[in-house]
């Protein structure tokens, strides 16, 4: 149990802050603090309060379950954590552990129950990156019972993470630049067709979201929260991002890490695409600076994103490839023309080089052809 240091002394002896976490016979989680005069009056004092709990009838934190202890995280992580991370950590608590753990606990945790819970994720026939996703939650939930000191030591640490040796990496599925040149042709071409048609301009809004996915690499939060005040003749700055909910209240919130807030140079194709847009979109009678760049007053919805995506892709003859496939395709191109993976680092937002280059390194292809040609010399 903690004792901390405290500002201020008595008769000259260090005051000291105890601090007792327990659960009560009610199952919530309580905490007593009191104040003491040196060190060893500070661990008797503990001692004392231990021995009060307990006699009180209200045992350790011990009996907190882990769903208990999962309400408690949230709490604590609000700010910690963007919230669409805390959201997604929420959606694969409740499939993948809460079922079988939740009830359980902390005290009766150990190595082979939560073997057993293992077990269970695997009989799921989940992809190798999901059920490591569910480990991760399960084992930051259990470091912060320890950090609290509710548990001694993290169990779901002996029994590691997922492996799957005969798991090989998936291929990206990217467009090529030719590919992609078909791809937005069938994509401007609607948006002209939709405005003789009826005089919109909404169509033009998917045909500039995909542009700016595959000449920048933005992730789609980021392509959503874009505003025309973040537009600055040939730079782009990425400085928020956001996320859509089913209720269709979309929440702003800050890009996924402080690297994450970067400028871009944007490329000639670009530039214009988006003076071009910028030029409709002053024709709509509330226009302001404040004006998503793609959708107006309002942000694209991820639903009609994706019928458009397969729209232009099955028309274009192509194999369809995700959103997030976007960013691959403008990482790839500029791998293939041996652009320093730092720049490339920059540019995605990536907080270390070395998280791009475990993603992309297999996207540079011209190197293994150098390599090759300097070794064939020595023959």
């Amino acid at each position: 149990m903690p004792i901390y240091k405290a500002k201020g002394k008595k008769d000259g002896l260090q005051k000291y802050n105890v601090r007792i976490n327990y659960i009560s016979d009610d199952g919530k989680a309580k905490q007593l603090t009191r104040t003491a005069y040196g060190f060893e009056s500070a661990k008797e004092l503990e001692r004392k309060l231990l021995c009060d709990v307990k006699l009180n009838g209200e045992n350790s934190v011990k009996k907190m379950t882990v769903q208990q202890l999962y309400e408690k995280y949230t709490v604590a992580k609000k700010y910690e954590i963007r919230e669409t991370s805390l959201y997604k950590n929420k959606q694969e608590f409740e499939l993948y552990v809460q079922p079988t753990m939740g009830s359980v606990r902390l005290d009766k945790l150990n190595a082979q129950l939560l073997q057993k819970w293992k077990s269970s994720v695997e009989d799921k026939n989940l992809s190798l990156k999901t059920r490591q996703h569910a480990y991760g939650i399960f084992r930051a939930l259990l470091n912060f019972a320890v950090s609290m000191e509710y548990i001694g030591n993290n169990p779901l640490l002996k029994i590691g993470n997922f492996k799957d040796a005969l798991d090989k990496k998936t291929e990206m599925s990217i467009y090529t630049a030719e590919q992609f040149r078909e791809y937005i042709g069938i994509a401007k071409q609607c948006a002209e067709e939709r405005q003789a048609k009826d005089n919109s301009l909404s169509e033009w809004d998917y045909y500039v979201f995909f542009n700016i996915a595959f000449f920048t690499g933005l992730r789609k939060g980021e392509i959503h929260a874009l505003k025309w005040t973040d537009i600055d003749g040939a730079y782009l700055s990425v400085k928020r991002s956001l996320t859509q909910k089913l209720s269709g209240d979309d929440r702003e919130t800050p890009p996924k890490s402080k690297s994450s807030i970067r400028t871009l140079q944007m490329p000639k194709p670009l530039i214009r695409i988006l003076n071009e847009h910028r030029e409709r979109q002053e024709q709509l009678e509330h226009f302001s600076e404040d004006y998503r760049v793609c959708g107006g007053e309002r942000c694209l919805r991820d639903t009609t994103i994706q019928n458009r995506n397969m729209r232009y892709a099955k028309l274009s003859g192509l194999n369809k490839i995700r959103i997030h496939d976007f960013r691959h395709a403008h990482v790839s191109l500029l791998a293939n023309e041996g652009i320093n993976i730092q720049e490339i680092a920059r540019r995605l937002g990536h907080s270390k080089v070395e998280m791009t280059w475990n993603t992309y390194s297999h996207l540079y292809p011209r190197e293994e052809e150098k390599a090759v040609e300097i070794l064939d010399r020595i023959a």
